[in-house]
């Protein structure tokens, strides 16, 4: 088992230099932020032992299942 330690103030330098540094050097216009869902556990162990039975991926299974509710939220107004 690894654990870390605590930094240190005196760990860090008084000063870094960005100077070489390159400015937006990773960002991309297009580029869609995904953010990750979590799934509280027995609703995740639940989907998974269905997804399992149907021979699905559980991605797949919720993906669809939110859709489906989705188009249905719409349908209601």
């Amino acid at each position: 088992m690894t654990t870390t330690q605590p930094h240190d103030a005196e760990d860090m330098p008084a000063e870094i230099d960005f100077s070489a540094g390159e400015r937006g050097k990773f960002y991309h216009q297009d580029t869609q932020l995904r953010l990750p869902v979590h799934l509280e556990a027995d609703v995740q162990n639940t989907l998974a032992e269905i997804a399992g039975a149907k021979g699905v991926g559980l991605s797949a299974l919720v993906n669809d299942l939110l859709r489906r509710d989705i188009a249905s939220m719409r349908q209601q107004g």
